[in-house]
């Protein structure tokens, strides 16, 4: 997969965590809470049905900016290889209303006795990718990742 320069976002990293212990904590909910933002960000009420179609839905408390609850829509799950979700749809294919405009693709490869993580945003336009990358993709994506390699380990 190449992504296009214009319109997305790129981040890859290695873990320690093997792809399997990885891909549990991409896939349930319980431990999407543990990860998927930077502290001191809180994830809760998390809904992840990992097939296409299945929803995944997200609420981030973020402290001094109030609540964010993003429903996308799982697109393809391949365990434990890679998975793709949108925010553009919601679980069942249903068109999303108010979205950010992206496509995340998350590809895990095994690497020794742990995981080359590569995350691509694909964005609708050169516009939105500027707004995340603004807003911090490569240290939030970074800093999340972190994380769930801590709680894979932890597994």
């Amino acid at each position: 997969m190449q992504p296009n320069p214009d319109t997305d976002l790129e981040l890859v990293c290695q873990l320690k965590a093997p792809p399997h212990k990885v891909w549990r904590c991409l896939t349930e909910a319980a431990l999407i809470e543990r990860w998927f933002a930077p502290r001191p960000v809180v994830t809760r009420d998390v809904t992840m049905d990992p097939v296409p179609g299945g929803s995944f839905i997200t609420t981030m408390d973020i402290p001094d900016h109030g609540s964010m609850t993003g429903h996308g829509c799982v697109l393809l799950a391949d365990a434990p290889h890679r998975i793709v979700w949108t925010d553009l749809l919601q679980g069942g294919y249903r068109p999303a209303g108010d979205c950010f405009g992206f496509t995340a693709h998350i590809l895990l490869e095994p690497d020794g006795t742990g995981t080359r993580y590569r995350a691509i945003a694909q964005h609708v336009s050169a516009q939105k990718r500027a707004e995340h990358a603004a807003m911090g993709f490569h240290d939030g994506w970074g800093k999340a990742a972190e994380q769930l390699d801590e709680v894979a380990l932890s597994l």
